[in-house]
């Protein structure tokens, strides 16, 4: 057996090569994926969204905390930029007043946004129908990611410092001895001392692999549509228009419209296809609140969005498994949160303190530790007795 490794990381989607980008060069570290190439699922499916009020509040420190490295790459990391202008639009009807004044209050989205009135919303909209919303908030720095881009620059980081990427490479088993973990892959049985679970989807089975105790993690469909829009070049501008719970947005994407339902069905880990329903679904809400009439389908796709139970990330060494560290449970954010994400993750396996940036957003390690879902198992485990 080739030496063992100082950290070996299972997942090369934007988790696993952002964490692997972030290590120190002098770390011997390997990157580990099943698939023939890396991203496959959730990473190259995103529709990816840069949102400083997007999620919950640890997902808005990590969002704001990334912000600096999206908008300004470091020199050589890409040769385009990582983000574009769109915007965000967010709209509620009459009967969704409740939901648009808890989010317009949240003072980080406060801070971030302006309510307008209808007449700009149609302006940064075009498609919305006069007498579908009676609210809107605008956050004008939201912009498209080069999700590739963002993803093929931290694999390039990490091959430059002499990373070691392994593909089609599925891990059949975990074994923890002396300190040392053994993994068997299809690319032969590799080791490490520290061990990071950044499967995506399938990080509740790495977890059992390794012995752990369950997270609680589920697999969520998502799912888009490609469709034909009217021939009106103020479109091509338009903001991303997003209802207020939720419940579809909508945007221009290279000449088309991509539609959601924002549907969040629990899936198995898989390569998962866009249900007719879910299709169906998305054209129907986005009819109902814009002028859009559907004509013609020009693709369809769906990816999963993994979350706990709080839909916080699960980031940190498991309390129970000496060396096993999750980075798991993103949900729909990790493309915006990737460069945050990859830096704590980096100081926490170091066994360093997180970076003073994301404390001072007031991130708390103690609401994406992983011991947070043991003791909450626990205690639910406690009440029932």
């Amino acid at each position: 057996m080739a030496d063992p490794f100082d950290v070996l990381i299972i997942g090369a989607g934007i988790a696993g090569a952002s964490l692997a980008a972030s290590l120190p060069a002098r770390l011997r570290v390997a990157l580990v994926e099943a698939e023939a190439q890396p991203g496959y699922h959730s990473t190259g499916r995103s529709a990816a969204l840069f949102s400083a009020i997007y999620g919950n509040a640890p997902i808005r420190v990590l969002s704001r905390a990334s912000r600096a490295f999206l908008f300004e790459p470091p020199a050589g990391f890409c040769e385009t930029p990582l983000v574009s202008p769109r915007g965000a639009l967010y709209v509620a009807r009459p009967d969704q007043n409740a939901s648009f004044e808890a989010m317009a209050s949240l003072p980080d989205v406060a801070a971030g946004t302006r309510i307008i009135d209808m007449a700009e919303a149609r302006r940064r909209s075009p498609l919305l129908r006069d007498d579908y919303a009676a609210q809107a908030l605008f956050e004008s720095d939201a912009s498209d990611i080069d999700v590739n881009a963002l993803h093929q620059g931290y694999l390039r980081r990490f091959a430059a410092g002499c990373g070691r990427i392994l593909l089609d490479s599925p891990v059949t088993a975990l074994e923890h001895r002396t300190g040392v973990w053994r993994a068997k892959t299809a690319a032969g049985d590799l080791e490490a001392a520290i061990l990071v679970n950044a499967a995506g989807a399938w990080a509740e089975q790495v977890g059992a692999l390794a012995g752990a105790a369950p997270i609680g993690l589920t697999p969520r469909r998502r799912t888009a549509v490609l469709v034909e829009g009217p021939d009106d070049r103020r479109i091509a501008g338009s903001a991303m228009t997003i209802d207020i719970d939720e419940q579809f947005y909508f945007k221009p994407d290279a000449g088309l419209l991509l539609l959601s339902p924002a549907d969040e069905e629990p899936s198995a880990a898989c390569d998962v296809q866009a249900d007719e329903m879910d299709v169906a679904t998305a054209i129907d809400r986005v009819e109902q609140a814009t002028t859009l009439k559907v004509r013609r389908v020009r693709g369809k796709w769906a990816g999963l969005r993994s979350f706990v139970v709080d839909r916080s990330p699960v980031v940190g060494f498991d309390p129970g498994r000496e060396g096993f560290f999750w980075l798991a449970g993103q949900g729909g954010y990790g493309i915006q949160t990737a460069p945050a994400m990859g830096r704590l993750a980096a100081a926490l396996v170091q066994g360093e303190a997180p970076p003073a940036e994301l404390l001072d957003l007031g991130l708390s390690l103690a609401d994406i530790a992983p011991g947070r879902l043991t003791r909450r198992a626990a205690n639910l485990r406690e009440a029932r007795a």
